[in-house]
């Protein structure tokens, strides 16, 4: 009789215990499903904003390459880089961020062609003609090697004087405190790296636009 109940008795154990181990196995299951799915749900989720920003960065680099200015403009602003020894891809990213490439673009502080000269500015460089594109694009990268050489090479503080001027920029020590310079500084950086991509891969022969470190 005892035999019988322990017998009994350990079949019993032994059922309680495999359905313990087949619950567990079971929710040991489901965790690693979970898991892997919600870890794929995140590759592609991190896929897709990867290809959104592809194309937004696609969309922004056809848009300046698409602008017919820019083309016609290309060789006076690689000639006139040369000469002053600027990055051309930068000297494209300041007229882009000063006129879009519109030469007669005047701004409301009297600032006028693709450069933004001011007319005191462009006399004292010896532009006579503020509008014409060659003589606005000359004056505008000679002012900015000026503006380099004043700042030791620094081109973000270059840039800031050349948007805020040179006092403000010797009166904060360093980039004065407005958001619109700011703005500027990194708008222009975003424009030299696609310009910088886009001319990378478009032209030959053009030194320093494998090396970010020398934009001057």
């Amino acid at each position: 009789m005892k035999f019988t109940i322990n017998k009994k008795l350990t079949v019993c154990l032994l059922s309680l215990g495999a359905l313990r181990l087949l619950f567990i196995a079971v929710m040991i299951l489901s965790i690693t499903y979970a898991y892997n799915r919600n870890t794929q749900q995140g590759i592609s989720s991190q896929r897709l904003k990867n290809k959104v920003l592809a194309a937004k960065t696609e969309y922004r680099s056809s848009s300046i390459s698409g602008n017919k200015a820019e083309r016609f403009l290309h060789p006076i602003v690689i000639q006139t880089a040369g000469r002053y020894q600027i990055d051309p891809a930068l000297v494209k990213a300041i007229i882009m961020a000063e006129s879009g490439y519109n030469a007669r673009a005047i701004s409301k502080k009297g600032a006028k062609g693709l450069m933004q000269l001011m007319p005191a500015t462009a006399r004292a460089l010896g532009v006579e003609d503020i509008f014409n594109p060659e003589q606005n694009i000359s004056g505008g990268v000679r002012y900015f090697k000026q503006l380099v050489n004043q700042f030791n090479g620094d081109v973000e503080l270059a840039l800031a004087a050349y948007n805020a001027g040179s006092r403000n920029v010797r009166h904060y020590q360093g980039i004065p405190p407005f958001k619109a310079t700011r703005y500027y500084i990194k708008k222009v950086f975003k424009y030299y790296q696609i310009y910088k991509n886009q001319m990378a891969y478009n032209e030959k022969g053009i030194v320093s636009l494998n090396d970010s470190n020398q934009l001057s």
